[in-house]
């Protein structure tokens, strides 16, 4: 007895010498006890008949970048999943109090629901985990940047508002198994803007949401839709576009305030032009793209450039007209000086001497040279001149083509004024054309803009 005495005492002290194997956490026994015989390939219900509804909610945090030429919109979301797994329950008490907890999403069953509007997927963190409660409740959140195909109305830019759908569906299963709904109302969701950063290009309007069911095949599909309602601001490209066009429109309309015969009027508005082609080249990058129908902005653009060379055109006519009539004067200036000039060669000088005395009589120093005889007298005269010396006779002949000079030049100088003037007239009238022409397009473009604002 003594011997087994001392062998059970020996084997008391050997068992407080090995340390006791440390009791698992209450966490991890729920983790283990959930997920010991869970298959994530089957649909959590016990009922295979029973269908598994997952409701859904969607903060739109901001739009990133709208591009008209590809017909996408990248906006970062913040997506909300619910749903109920009826294999994921257990009683809080039996451990330790513990009401909630995060499960990987890669060991659990998670609805393939998707949004058919997905071009790809952006920059989003990627999200491993999801919330389980104790009565089977799954919630999946997480940030997503999307890039989403939508139908863009760039008529109207920058005065444009855009409507972009997200589209939640399941990819495979019927409604009879997944079913769609909205974890909140459609009237919080459509108002609900705390998130979205409302300090950039884009205001958020609205986002309304829709359920419906298609049916395909003789099965029917749960959908959800938000659409996505946003409009721009459009203070900076009227301070960068519109105004700047404008103020050239309107240093081109004074321009027309330059006298005619100054020479610097069609200097002037070919500057206007070449600053006006630098100033659309350098904004062709601000300019929306669209491949099916042209903004109203690039309307604008092209046609002040047209109206700007309309407005050269006109001048280059008007200015031409004006020197060919001086041209045309002059030689006829020339050809009257020479015709005189030559034609009282060989005629006699007594006749000469005294005819051109009584026409001298008739030029007054402080007189403005009038023409008071016609050519026809003065030929006349100097036909009468016979037998003069060749000096006096060449005398004469230099003071009658003078005299002739100087009404040929009283006249053409009066010619001038009256047709400067015709053509300040015709100026005018073209200049009152073009404003009207500019006054109906600048209204009939602001029409175009309001009527689309407040539609």
């Amino acid at each position: 007895m003594s011997l087994i005495w001392l062998i059970l005492s020996f084997s008391a002290h050997l068992a407080e010498c090995v340390p006791e194997k440390p009791k698992r956490s209450a966490l991890n026994q729920l983790t283990r006890t959930l997920l010991r015989k869970y298959d994530c390939g089957v649909r959590p219900v016990h009922n295979w008949t029973s269908t598994t509804t997952v409701y859904i909610d969607l903060i739109l945090q901001s739009v990133l970048d709208v591009d008209g030429k590809t017909q996408s919109i990248t906006t970062s979301i913040w997506y909300r999943q619910v749903w109920t797994d009826e294999f994921l329950v257990w009683d809080p008490d039996e451990f330790d109090g513990i009401n909630e907890i995060s499960l990987s999403s890669d060991a659990i069953w998670i609805p393939d629901v998707i949004v058919s509007e997905f071009v790809e997927e952006g920059k989003s963190p990627p999200i491993p985990y999801v919330y389980v409660n104790s009565s089977g409740s799954v919630k999946n959140y997480r940030p997503i940047q999307a890039v989403l195909a939508c139908s863009l109305e760039m008529y109207a830019f920058p005065f444009d508002k855009q409507n972009c759908s997200l589209t939640f569906r399941s990819w495979l299963h019927s409604v009879k198994e997944i079913d769609l709904a909205l974890w909140r109302s459609a009237e919080a969701i459509a108002s609900d803007k705390r998130e979205f950063m409302n300090d950039g290009e884009w205001e958020l309007l609205s986002i309304p949401s829709q359920y419906w069911q298609i049916r395909q095949d003789d099965t029917d599909y749960a959908h959800i839709q938000f659409n996505v309602l946003i409009r721009r601001r459009p203070l900076l490209y009227v301070v960068g576009l519109l105004i700047p066009s404008i103020f050239l429109m309107l240093v081109d309309v004074i321009s027309f305030y330059l006298p005619l015969n100054s020479g610097t009027r069609i200097a002037f508005k070919i500057s206007i032009l070449l600053g006006y082609t630098v100033f659309r080249v350098n904004l062709t990058d601000e300019l929306p793209v669209t491949a099916v129908r042209t903004p109203l902005i690039g309307v604008f653009f092209a046609v002040c450039m047209a109206l700007l060379m309309l407005s050269l055109t006109k001048s280059i006519l008007v200015v031409k007209l004006l020197h060919h009539s001086e041209k045309e004067v002059k030689q006829m200036s020339v050809s009257a000086c020479l015709l005189d000039k030559y034609g009282s060669a060989g005629h006699g000088f007594t006749e000469s001497v005294l005819t051109s005395i009584k026409t001298l009589d008739h030029i007054h120093p402080s007189a403005d040279y009038e023409l008071e005889h016609s050519p026809e007298e003065d030929l006349l005269s100097l036909n009468e001149l016979q037998d003069a010396p060749s000096g006096l006779e060449w005398l004469l002949g230099e003071l009658a083509s003078l005299r002739q000079a100087l009404s040929q030049e009283d006249g053409e100088s009066a010619a001038q004024a009256e047709w400067l003037a015709l053509c300040s007239k015709l100026d005018r009238l073209l200049f009152r054309l073009y404003l009207l022409v500019l006054a109906v397009y600048a209204g009939t473009l602001l029409l175009l803009w309001a009527s689309w604002s407040f539609n």
